[in-house]
């Protein structure tokens, strides 16, 4: 020290001096992986946290932090975490937020109607949403979930409420989360962590308040990692997600402002706790009349745009679409019917294209002719013989003769063109007639995550010990309602007048065996129990169901028909497959008024109190009963 004392005490340093030293100590630093980049980069790393705009706990939390990263080497472990999760903290949006306009409920309507064909259910809740969110901005609106099949617009709807709102649209896809971390993030202390889905959505998003999208909320599931959908209660609760803590940002973070919106294509997978913290709003499939306007008006010009052609290169008449929902697509939403449209459309381009190509070789031809004749060439050199011939510009037309270039006709697509480009069709209008001919078959409808569909019952007898077997992939409530159906038939043998019921063989002397076709696909549920009582007595009785006729609905023991859910999905399924004739439960009455007027005037609606009623209906004739039953 009194060496340095003494050194300080001197003359001046000069100039070169000090540059000699500057440099020894930039060798120095570089030696030791230290330099004044890294400096600066914390420097503008603290006045970009500065800048945020963090609550005063948070930035206290902070410049602990930050002080902590100013006393590490670039080298050591740690520095890249410390350093990671400090940018995070200054690239969150603290105080941003999308600057919103006064609600217009018209505007927002309109956007509505032009974006989604009917809903006007749908639509009118969304209404409501927004004129409680304009006269209440600061309101905290309930969470709404869209509970609908694939396909009829859940997330679609989803971007309009933000649209109308003038907010960003963020979506979080949550299928086939399984893991905790992945809603409230993974803790420091482990190797690759990181924040939720929920944090690094608003990061990317760049505002606190904009409409995230939980889609495919009822696909999450709980393992030894922990249960996703416990970890959303805290976010979607009012009451505690002004201060989510994300393990991995360790300090609370408000999501109050962020409005949620939820998709799924079943309630029935999600816990209780979460559906009571929604409002679920439910979109049913769309009939065969929807999805042609659906087409006409917005998925025929959306593919023609996607495909780069017009109305000009290609004609879908409204018949071929039809024909296409037919044949070709059974299902509740139109995405499948969207796919077939796009490959018509890809046909036409190549159509397109190959002309234009060969436009393109007319035309350089044309120029080079114009070429020659241009420059007098009017003679050709053929084998060192010199042949005078007549060169014309193809351009210019003879009296009385036809243009060169022709304009192309559009693509006329009809039924033999949708055999070349589609395929045979995929679905024949004969295939329940066909299927119920047999005795021992019934038709029933059942309702999935993808909509209403219909689904045949098949039953055998065979000499045994009177034991009944079950096949099809099959649930323990169906399987449950297979031995009531078969219990009950054998209890009422004698008064549904079964010739075996004489020798007592369907007590003793016969194993059953029902089959549920599409063995792939797991079954259950209890609405197949009249579908297993007609198809039991259709075997015994040896007599064949009319073959448009389809039912649903749980039977007791002692042969009440009780109600069962998603009327309107299984009746327009058995529309679409041409069935005219559904038996339901009397207490399904009230559920009929959901299903679309033209569907239901095309249709015979059967309401039955007992399965004698069911029965009755079902086969031609009717059964020894003549019970009273409901008809619409």
């Amino acid at each position: 020290m009194a060496g340095l004392s003494a050194k300080s005490d001197g003359p001046p340093m000069s100039k070169t001096r000090r540059d000699i030293l500057h440099q020894q100590i930039r060798a120095i630093k570089d030696e030791l992986g230290e330099n004044d980049e890294d400096e600066d980069d914390v420097a503008s790393l603290e006045k970009k946290m500065q800048e945020a705009g963090m609550p005063p706990n948070v930035w206290k939390h902070a410049q602990r932090e930050l002080r902590r990263l100013r006393k590490m080497q670039p080298q050591q472990p740690g520095y890249g975490t410390s350093r990671t999760y400090l940018e995070l903290l200054a690239d969150l949006p603290w105080q941003i937020a999308s600057e919103e306009h006064e609600i217009d409920l018209v505007a927002a309507k309109e956007r509505l109607d032009s974006e989604h064909y009917g809903l006007s259910k749908v639509k009118k809740r969304i209404i409501e949403y927004l004129a409680v969110r304009k006269l209440k901005p600061d309101a905290r609106g309930p969470v709404l979930c869209f509970v609908g099949p694939p396909g009829v617009g859940k997330t679609s709807l989803a971007s309009s409420i933000a649209g109308a709102l003038n907010r960003r649209f963020i979506r979080i896809s949550l299928g086939g989360v399984k893991d905790e971390a992945d809603i409230r993030g993974h803790r420091r202390t482990y190797i690759g962590s990181m924040p939720g889905r929920l944090i690094d959505g608003i990061k990317r998003v760049g505002v606190n308040n904009p409409v995230m999208l939980l889609d495919e909320i009822d696909k999450t599931g709980a393992d030894v990692r922990g249960d996703p959908a416990s970890a959303l209660l805290e976010v979607l609760d009012p009451e505690q997600n002004k201060t989510f803590n994300d393990h991995y940002l360790n300090v609370p973070f408000d999501v109050s402002k962020v409005v949620f919106v939820a998709t799924a294509n079943r309630m029935q997978l999600m816990p209780a706790p979460l559906l009571d913290r929604m409002e679920v709003i439910e979109l049913p499939g769309y009939t065969s009349e929807e999805k042609l306007r659906i087409a006409m008006l917005h998925l025929i010009p959306r593919v023609l745009e996607q495909h780069g052609i017009t109305s000009e290169h290609i004609d879908i008449p409204e018949p071929t679409v039809e024909l296409i929902i037919q044949r070709y697509t059974r299902e509740a939403g139109v995405r499948n019917l969207s796919r077939h449209l796009a490959a018509l459309a890809r046909a036409a381009a190549v159509k397109v294209a190959e002309k234009d190509q060969s436009d393109r070789h007319t035309r350089e031809m044309q120029t080079e002719v114009t070429q020659m004749i241009d420059h007098g060439g009017g003679g050709l050199i053929v084998e060192g013989a010199e042949v005078d011939m007549e060169v014309e510009a193809i351009g210019v037309q003879r009296q009385g003769s036809l243009p060169l270039a022709i304009k192309p006709e559009p693509l006329v697509v009809d039924e033999a063109v949708l055999e070349i480009v589609l395929g045979p069709p995929k679905f024949d209008g004969r295939e329940a007639a066909e299927r119920v001919a047999t005795p021992g078959v019934a038709v029933g409808l059942v309702w999935t995550e993808v909509g209403g569909e219909v689904l045949f019952v098949e039953s055998t007898a065979m000499l045994g010990k009177g034991d009944l077997h079950l096949t099809g992939q099959l649930g323990d409530v169906i399987k449950e309602s297979a031995q009531i159906a078969l219990t009950w038939v054998r209890a009422r043998s004698a008064e549904l007048k079964l010739p075996v019921a004489e020798a007592g063989s369907l007590m003793k002397e016969r194993d059953i065996h029902i089959h549920f076709p599409a063995g792939a696909v797991p079954k259950d549920g209890p609405s197949a129990g009249v579908t297993l009582v007609t198809a039991l007595v259709s075997l015994f009785a040896k007599r064949s169901v009319r073959a448009d006729t389809a039912m649903t609905g749980e039977m007791t023991l002692r042969g009440l028909i009780l109600p069962v859910g998603g009327i309107k999905d299984k009746i327009l399924a058995a529309h679409r497959c041409g069935i005219r004739r559904v038996i339901l439960p009397e207490r399904n009455r009230k559920d009929l008024q959901e299903v679309p007027a033209p569907i239901l005037m095309n249709m015979e609606i059967i309401l039955a109190k007992r399965m004698e009623d069911v029965l009755h209906e079902a086969f031609e004739g009717g059964c020894p009963w003549k019970p009273a039953t409901s008809r619409l």
